[in-house]
């Protein structure tokens, strides 16, 4: 009999979710390459289809690779489950068309990624969801926009590109006394950096395809639930399912239910599934994770520094500067560290357009790589408002706090004095 222990956040990091394969004793868990599953007999592949039963019966719904990615990512986060998706922006889309109908509505953070902008706004217009947005450091703004047809609030815990955090507390308490879940946007933080749910987040998404994998190789997304909300007087996950003969997902699958509904109709339906491939990649990134995100915020914390001290440096916003509005805030809920995301605006020189100047400096850095990504082991750069941004108004670009002047930086492990000296050259020849 072996004995009973609660592993720390490294070693379920490398081993939750799998064991040596049994057949053939391989320790790194297995590329399951296939679409589909044998059936042991007729009865088997009936209760399978009908929810009676677990198992693999076609992998647009499951996969056993899949599933380690997702059983470990559950370990690390606290969650009761989770639903990997093809990208990060299927997990978001995911998650709401689960819990959402027609006429439902969404309170949602205005310092939001532009791509989930878009998605909020439009995508889901479509679906007859409106979405309302606030600013997320404003407690106030959250209560006073939540109407009886709100069923979610949304936001992520460090807002891409502005960098700022949430009171996760704060506001799951008004999503808490309202009956409505929290959902988060972690894909900054990670789970090493912060786990939402220990502050009361009900769901938590990823873009695994930045720091999760790490490498900015492959796209994939997850979903995942505490397993602590009352679906109940939920009609989206309480009431009969149509498609499955009016089964009821929260009464039959209990703390499960929300993630049974992902993966069975929304994954299902919308095919938005992750490939083995991707998994096995995503897997072998997620395995440093711990070791990746600490080089990531010490060098970002270095970099933040070295601009917010630069002649040529109007302003940065990085949480982990005690300058920043929600540096306690970045305390509490990252004691590790504020991510390896930054922006920072460049001083005005005469009469030279801010564009113009922002577009030189990101021409002339060497290594760092300009590009649309986050979360890569290599720094990377891009000037939102032209960029992923660029399909917003004006009018949007001002709610979420992306200025002309605004240059991303994703920072890193390079040699922190490497990636100095890039900078350093960059900005010596906007005065030449």
């Amino acid at each position: 009999m072996k004995a009973e222990r609660t592993f720390g956040f490294d070693t379920r990091m490398v081993h939750a979710g799998h064991i040596p394969d049994a057949a053939t004793g391989a320790r790194a868990a297995p590329i399951y390459q296939t679409s589909s599953y044998v059936f042991y007999d007729a009865d088997q592949a009936a209760d399978l289809f009908d929810l009676k039963r677990y198992g693999h019966l076609y992998s647009r719904i499951s996969n056993p690779t899949v599933a380690v990615l997702e059983e470990r990512l559950a370990s690390l986060e606290g969650a009761t489950g989770a639903v990997a998706t093809a990208s990060g922006m299927a997990a978001q889309f995911a998650a709401f068309m689960t819990l959402l109908e027609p006429g439902d509505e969404i309170v949602a953070s205005s310092h939001l990624y532009g791509g989930s902008v878009v998605q909020l706004t439009y995508t889901l217009k479509k679906m007859g969801v409106i979405v309302r947005y606030v600013d997320p450091t404003d407690l106030q703004a959250w209560e006073q926009a939540i109407t009886p047809r709100t069923r979610a609030l949304y936001s992520e815990l460090i807002g891409n590109p502005r960098g700022s955090v949430l009171d996760i507390q704060a506001v799951a308490g008004v999503a808490e006394a309202q009956r409505i879940p929290l959902i988060i946007d972690n894909t900054i933080a990670t789970p090493y950096l912060c786990r939402p749910m220990d502050f009361g987040a009900t769901i938590t998404v990823y873009s695994a395809t930045k720091f999760i994998g790490g490498h900015g190789n492959s796209l994939g997304g997850v979903v995942l639930d505490s397993g602590k909300f009352d679906y109940s007087h939920f009609p989206a996950i309480a009431a009969p399912s149509p498609s499955y003969h009016n089964l009821r997902f929260f009464d039959t699958f209990g703390h499960y239910g929300f993630l049974m509904k992902v993966r069975a109709e929304t994954l299902r339906d919308t095919g938005a599934c992750l490939a083995p491939m991707n998994a096995f990649l995503l897997l072998q990134g997620l395995e440093t994770l711990s070791l990746r995100m600490e080089k990531h915020v010490a060098n970002a914390l270095t970099i933040a520094r070295y601009l917010e001290a630069h002649s040529q440096v109007d302003w940065v916003a990085y949480a982990g500067l005690p300058s920043h509005p929600q540096f306690d805030l970045a305390q509490k809920y990252l004691p590790q560290g504020a991510g390896a995301v930054l922006s920072f605006g460049l001083k005005r020189q005469g009469s030279e357009d801010v564009r113009l100047r922002s577009k030189r400096f990101i021409e002339r850095l060497q290594l760092f790589s300009h590009l649309a990504n986050i979360g890569d082991v290599r720094s990377l750069v891009i000037h939102p408002a032209s960029t992923t941004h660029q399909q917003l108004s004006d009018e949007e670009l001002e709610a979420c706090g992306v200025g002309a002047d605004l240059i991303r930086l994703s920072i890193g492990i390079e040699t922190e004095e490497d990636l100095l000296w890039d900078l350093e050259q960059a900005l010596r020849a906007l005065s030449s």
